[in-house]
């Protein structure tokens, strides 16, 4: 075993006239064979630096070309155990069966390629069968050819640590000196360590990113979840990064988007991120307030102002100043109402009704609606100026069918709130959650956690299928939009009610229409309901829809006979 050192530049390259795997000596040939064998080196060379995509593809290939234009067989490259042990196995090689590749591996110092691993030194067996140090490990001797046979084995170093082999077998009788066959294989062995250096530092890097992305997005998370609200779609990500970004700052906030897609929950978002979370937050619902009250419950009203008004009342408005008022559904504000919150918008004063004096407000509002008003204006119904004032900061919130990767996460975040709710533990199965992911969902959110609620306490077991929730869902629509971009109405269907299978241990409600006839409240005697909690164990919910009773129902005549 010889211990070889780097060839010298100036060297002598004596070169064969033609290229055999036995043969004599090399001898001075001309310098046409000399061409032939540079020509087959910067050809090996070129290959292995274009196939560079990856490292393992170049590796692989590079002892390829190694075997066929040079004649350097059974190349393989060792390499150190990644869990830092003083072992070493072969990792890519040519001309070695996957069982021989599979039984090349060494201790550090074992064998010549473990003292080359030791070492950090080329070393060179002329005669493997004169070598005693020579394992025959991974190939046997007569798998070899009958001739001498010589191993040559070059150190890989990263960053000055050896870190593996690069290794061949060679015939020593060949036409080509032994001294340009280790001048091409230091030249691979560091490109092999370049290689892997470059592997190490895009694994890294790579390791890295993952790590930060997994940080984001448990920052994504934890933000939705300190706002209560569930999902990762992008559309709701772009949603809240807008709400961030505004929710400093004192601008108006109009909120647009479908029915059921959580405007509240944002409304309170702007308000937790703000500079006014400690101040009140006020919820309005335009919606739900008769047209004659409309001023008094904004701006409140003095005493006398109306019949009845025996004491003086501040509005929404007063008791939100500090805060944040949120009024839903503004586009249902009629139109003479109008032009009063516009001026308490711009100069931040109200008067009462019946009131003379003004009286300063601090107020941030939030608004939201499903109309478009912008097509409400055209039509005369919405004032301009009142809505270039709300529309300062517009966030559009989107629908449930546009975040359809989040359906799963909210059917579950429902579902587990039901289950809290009710003393129920329901659980759904994958088929019953890919059957609500393809729903087209018209009712959005609101729509999904109402049927959540509904399948947990009309549950008749522990699991539910597809054929479990499929009854409860609405016909499938292709809804045809408006000019204005919102949904064309259409009829909708009475829902039915899941059928329920009784069991022995828990008799199940009968179903029941969704309308019930008026039943009074004596139609029920004392002991029928008594027989009705035992049965249900106390379940007052489960007890009521034995009767045919809302829960309400059920309570009142509970209290009616003394039971409560």
């Amino acid at each position: 075993m010889a211990r070889a050192a780097p060839p010298s530049p100036a060297a002598e390259r004596a070169v064969p006239a033609a290229r055999s795997s036995g043969g004599g000596n090399p001898s001075s040939s001309s310098s046409t064979a000399s061409t032939d064998w540079h020509a087959q080196e910067l050809l090996l060379l070129r290959e292995v630096t274009r196939l560079i995509v990856s490292p393992d593809v170049v590796l692989r290939e590079m002892l390829h070309l190694m075997s066929e234009l040079l004649g350097l067989n059974r190349g393989r490259v060792v390499l150190l155990e990644p869990e830092g042990a003083p072992r070493a196995a072969i990792r890519h090689a040519y001309g070695l069966t996957r069982a021989e590749a599979a039984r090349g591996r060494y201790e550090v110092g074992e064998g010549i390629t473990g003292a080359v691993l030791a070492l950090g030194q080329p070393l060179i067996v002329q005669d493997i069968d004169a070598e005693p140090g020579f394992l025959f490990r991974a190939v046997s001797r007569k798998d070899l050819p009958p001739e001498t046979v010589a191993f040559l084995a070059l150190p890989i170093d990263v960053s000055g640590r050896t870190v593996g082999v690069l290794a061949c077998h060679r015939i020593r009788s060949r036409q080509r000196h032994l001294s340009d066959d280790l001048a091409v294989l230091h030249v691979l062995a560091t490109l092999t360590g370049q290689l892997l250096q470059l592997q190490a530092l895009v694994e890294e890097k790579t390791g890295r990113l993952q790590a930060q992305n997994e940080l984001l997005s448990k920052a994504l998370e934890a933000r939705s979840a300190r706002f209560g609200i569930v999902g990762q779609a992008a559309p709701l990500l772009r949603a809240l990064d807008e709400l961030e970004r505004v929710s400093p700052s004192q601008a108006s906030v109009l909120l647009l988007g479908e029915s059921g897609t959580g405007k509240e929950l944002f409304a309170r978002a702007v308000h937790w991120s703000s500079g006014r979370r400690d101040g009140p937050f006020i919820k309005v619902n335009c919606s739900a307030i008769p047209e004659s009250l409309f001023e008094s419950e904004l701006f409140g009203h003095e005493r006398g102002a109306f019949t009845g008004a025996q004491q003086a009342r501040p509005g929404w408005f007063e008791q939100a100043s500090g805060g944040t008022i949120f009024l839903d559904e503004i586009g249902d504000l009629p139109l003479g109402l109008q032009p009063k919150l516009l001026r308490t918008l711009q100069e931040g004063t109200l008067v009462r009704l019946g009131g003379r004096k003004e009286t300063q407000v601090d107020v941030r509002l939030v608004a939201a609606t499903h109309r478009d008003l912008a097509a409400e204006v055209s039509a005369g119904r919405f004032r301009q100026d009142l809505y270039y004032r709300l529309n300062v900061v517009p966030i559009r919130l989107p629908s449930l069918r546009e975040r359809r990767e989040d359906i799963r996460v909210l059917a579950l975040h429902f579902l587990s709130r039901a289950n809290q709710l009710h003393q129920r533990n329901v659980n759904l199965s994958t088929e019953a959650l890919d059957r609500l992911e393809a729903h087209d969902w018209p009712g959005n959110i609101r729509e999904l956690g109402n049927l959540i609620e509904r399948l947990v306490l009309l549950a008749d077991r522990a699991l539910l299928g597809a054929a479990d929730v499929a009854p409860l869902l609405l016909p499938q629509r292709n809804p045809e939009r408006l000019p204005t971009g919102r949904v064309q109405p259409e009829p909708q269907a009475a829902m039915p009610v899941m059928p329920l299978t009784p069991q022995p241990s828990l008799p199940a409600p009968p179903a029941m229409p969704l309308t019930r006839p008026y039943l009074s409240a004596d139609a029920h005697p004392v002991e029928q309901l008594q027989q009705a909690l035992a049965a249900h164990h106390g379940n007052q919910t489960r007890a009521a829809q034995s009767l045919g009773l809302t829960l309400r129902q059920f309570n009142y005549r509970l209290r009616k006979a003394g039971l409560r």
